[in-house]
């Protein structure tokens, strides 16, 4: 029978790690924060959106038709990403293009599916 390595059956609480880790640890606004980031990419749209925006600025009529959805939808979903700062709108005359606020965003992006695909 195998043993279970998860369990730890220490009750001895080693100071000066939770003190070094305690230290390092982001406060509660911060984790917070980057929790709400991290709901962002949760849905399979808006990390469809934003790495069609990483190869190329688009407008609504082209996501639109590049994920085959509603201009009504990529609207919806660009007004989040806009909220939090990842896509950025440039307008040329009646035409507003949208592409990734900044290098951040992408290597958000793909350093999740660099860890997906392993």
């Amino acid at each position: 029978m195998a043993t279970k390595i998860d369990d730890c059956s220490c009750t001895i609480i080693h100071e000066d790690l939770v003190k070094k880790a305690s230290d390092a640890m982001i406060n509660n606004e911060l984790a917070s924060s980057l929790a709400d980031l991290f709901k962002i990419f949760g849905d399979p749209t808006r990390v469809k959106l934003l790495s069609a925006l990483g190869t190329t600025e688009m407008c609504v009529c082209d996501l639109a038709a590049c994920l085959g959805m509603t201009h009504s939808a990529i609207s919806h979903q660009l007004r989040v990403l806009k909220a939090y700062n990842l896509v950025t709108p440039r307008k040329e005359g009646k035409v507003v293009y949208y592409s990734l606020a900044d290098s951040h965003v992408n290597a958000i992006l793909y350093t999740g599916l660099e860890h997906v695909n392993e």
